[in-house]
């Protein structure tokens, strides 16, 4: 372990050093950042799974560092120009751009007007001129004139050419650039002759110029796709003048006429050579920002869905909605299991209601359905009002279930895993009524890019993205905790300590052991080692195991806890779940030790109070407006009930029951300033909004949840 990343990871993070080692330490043992941050709080000082996180990612990046002054150091030797202060000085150098500042002037380079000016033997004048020393470098000048260098003018030429790199490969004169560039680049645009019409959603930004640094990530990622898609040409730099009054200053000693020569080779370099290398900087600089901005909404939102509320083992009904094609119909047991499917044709052109409620209400019968889950797309809502129309038994709940994604999950290997029987319209189905039950457990089938609550999702680092949701997805999994008997290959892949092949080695054990009767018997499946045990068994439930500890959070490690806790208290471990009497007689420090902490067995006492408990909130219904079916229904001023369906850093979109969700701005989103809207919305939340604003031929709908009081 690296000592100095450890205190620069802690110092940037502000937090303790000896806790920015354990948690160095246990990651690179192999631990998950969901196990370190439940089951090694003493460890860690409670740090949360944000924190963790972020001081494995500045660990990497540290590591990568790390490589990459490896790989200058050696390049540098091999040329023979490594110094040992040249060489301390890349050791202690801990910034990218720093770091790169350094090599440049021995980075291996192509031919430039610098390198064939040094070729013709011009460098001695180069020099001269840069002492500043004589007032007349034409009279110098011209003692290098020779078969290639015939004029005097081509040697000032080349001496220029070679200061002009000298100004650019200087490391105080990229410093003192780059911050002015940080601090006051602006951003200018301009449209691309012939895009006008390509272009159009990016008309607000044909002229567009602003602060870099104040852009907002969204906006900048729009202007950045539209530079990308050739619509926009860009350009990034402060005033020019504040630029080259700041170099001069830095290399112009005197006042001569070698400072004359010096001038030109300044703008020049600025020019073309370091105004290109800072806006490709500050430009990288700005997309990582806004890259981590992004990624930061989209696992925010995720992360909200992810955890809806699930209704629960009921035996559902799913529908798929369509006209033409017909909505097909499949029934599930409390599991899951598909129990049967028909397709039925209520709608035009077929238009069959009466022999679809027919088939319906049979369905219902035979498999005693206790919900119905129909899918928000095309025809969702009117599926929703024939469902509803019928005479049904009080006590079956319909809900709208967004279908975002299900057509992917339909395709995958997966669905052709757990359904290959069946067309893409049953698995479609399936998924549509899976979500109602457990939204988690079947949204972990699905690329999360496919589940819609992203913005710029193909515009950010796809790396940085994948692991980001990737992350959130396995927190999300080991919040909740995995029912071993019942889960599914995909949902078990999420488990801290797991991954895909040993997912497949406990499904292969369970099917040919019928059930897993203890969370000890997971050390006979097949490559379930010492250390994937401890990780993953804390995160796994046994419903019906002979010991009760098996269905909760408690991991095994501490069992010994919870027999001192039941000794002390003379009574059986079973005597202690839901005994909120008897636990809070329980004093955790007096039963802490070298092993277990004070957090530990706190967490411990509150699990053993509500074991294997649902962090998720109950599930919530919404019934949109009969009326409003199509934008063109609606009216500035109607107040209606939304579900919000997408937050974003500039507001929320709200579906108010037609084709295209509105959009809440920021500034509409409360009665007072809101910063982040996060503070006021989530996803899946009910709300109630009114309309300010409809523009039906880009389909744009405001919104304001503003005055809710009036």
């Amino acid at each position: 372990m690296n000592k100095t990343i450890t205190e620069l990871i802690a110092r940037k993070l502000d937090l303790a050093v000896e806790y920015v080692e354990s948690v160095v330490k246990l990651y690179l043992d192999g631990a998950t950042i969901p196990f370190i941050a439940r089951y090694r709080k003493e460890a860690t000082g409670m740090m949360n799974e944000v924190q963790i996180a972020a001081v494995i990612s500045l660990l990497e990046k540290y590591n990568e560092l790390i490589d990459r002054k490896k790989t200058i150091l050696k390049t540098i030797d091999e040329q023979g120009k490594l110094t040992e202060t040249l060489k301390k000085n890349i050791e202690e150098c801990w910034t990218s751009a720093e770091l790169e500042d350094i090599y440049l002037p021995f980075k291996p380079k192509k031919k430039t007007k610098a390198s064939v000016a040094i070729e013709r033997g011009l460098e001695p004048l180069a020099k001269i001129i840069m002492s500043q020393n004589h007032e007349y470098p034409e009279k110098i000048a011209a003692r290098f004139l020779n078969q290639e260098v015939k004029s005097i003018g081509e040697a000032l030429q080349g001496a220029r050419d070679i200061i002009a790199e000298w100004v650019n490969e200087n490391t105080y004169a990229r410093n003192r650039i780059r911050k002015l560039f940080e601090i006051m680049a602006i951003l200018k645009t301009g449209i691309v002759r012939g895009k006008e019409e390509e272009g159009l959603k990016y008309k607000d930004y044909y002229n567009y110029h602003e602060k870099l640094r104040y852009i907002p990530s969204h906006r900048f990622l729009a202007i950045m796709r539209a530079a990308k898609e050739g619509v926009l040409k860009i350009e990034v730099e402060p005033e020019a003048e504040e630029v080259l009054m700041i170099l001069e200053k830095i290399f112009i000693k005197q006042e001569n006429k070698c400072a004359e020569q010096i001038r030109l080779a300044i703008k020049d370099s600025y020019k073309r050579l370091l105004q290109p290398s800072m806006e490709s900087e500050v430009l990288k600089l700005k997309k990582e920002i806004a890259d981590d901005e992004a990624i930061a909404v989209f696992t925010k939102n995720l992360r909200q869905l992810l955890m809806e509320p699930p209704l629960g083992q009921l035996k559902v009904m799913g529908i798929d909605p369509g006209f033409r094609t017909g909505c097909k119909i499949v029934c599930l047991d409390e599991t899951g299991a598909l129990l049967d499917n028909k397709a039925v044709f209520p709608h035009p052109p077929v238009n069959e209601p009466e022999k679809s409620a027919k088939i319906i209400n049979k369905l219902i019968e035979q498999y005693q359905i206790q919900a119905i889950a129909i899918g928000d797309g095309t025809a969702g809502r009117e599926t929703y009002d024939f469902i509803r129309g019928m005479v049904l038994e009080s006590h079956i709940r319909i809900f709208m279930v967004n279908e975002d994604g299900a057509s992917i999950y339909s395709a995958s290997e997966i669905a052709r895993e757990e359904l290959g029987d069946y067309d893409l319209t049953v698995r479609g189905a399936v998924s549509i009524g899976r979500r109602l039950m457990d939204p988690l457990a079947e949204l972990v089938k699905i690329d999360p890019k496919s589940i819609g609550v992203g913005q710029y999702q193909h515009d950010v680092d796809q790396s940085l993205l994948k692991k980001a949701l990737e992350q959130t997805t396995e927190s999300c999994v080991n919040m909740v905790g995995v029912e071993l008997n019942t889960a599914s290959k995909s949902l078990l892949t999420f488990v801290s300590g797991i991954g895909p092949q040993l997912a497949t080695n406990i499904i292969n054990y369970r099917n040919e052991n019928s059930r897993f009767c203890s969370r000890e018997e997971l050390k006979k499946v097949k490559r379930m080692g010492e250390k994937a045990f401890e990780q993953c068994a804390g995160f796994l439930r046994i419903k019906g195991a002979v010991n009760p500890l098996d269905n909760s959070a408690v991991h095994p490690e501490s069992y010994y806890i919870v027999e001192k806790i039941a000794n002390s208290l003379n009574c059986k471990i079973e005597n202690l779940i839901n005994n909120k009497d008897k636990l809070i007689l329980i004093k955790p420090e007096e039963l802490a030790d070298e092993k277990t902490g004070v957090p530990t067995i706190t967490d411990i006492i509150a699990e053993l109070e509500k074991p294997g408990r649902d962090p998720r909130s109950e599930i919530i219904q919404l019934e949109f407006s009969s009326n409003i079916r199509d934008i063109a229904d609606l009216k500035t001023g109607m107040i209606l009930e939304g579900i919000v369906t997408n937050i974003t850093n500039f507001g929320a979109f709200v579906d108010i029951g037609v084709k295209q969700d509105g959009l809440v701005h920021i500034s509409e989103l409360a009665d007072r300033f809101v910063k982040n809207p996060y503070d006021i919305v989530q996803i899946k939340q009910k709300v109630k909004v009114r309309i300010l604003n409809i523009d039906q031929e880009r389909k744009r709908i405001n919104l304001s949840m503003k005055n809710q009081n009036n």
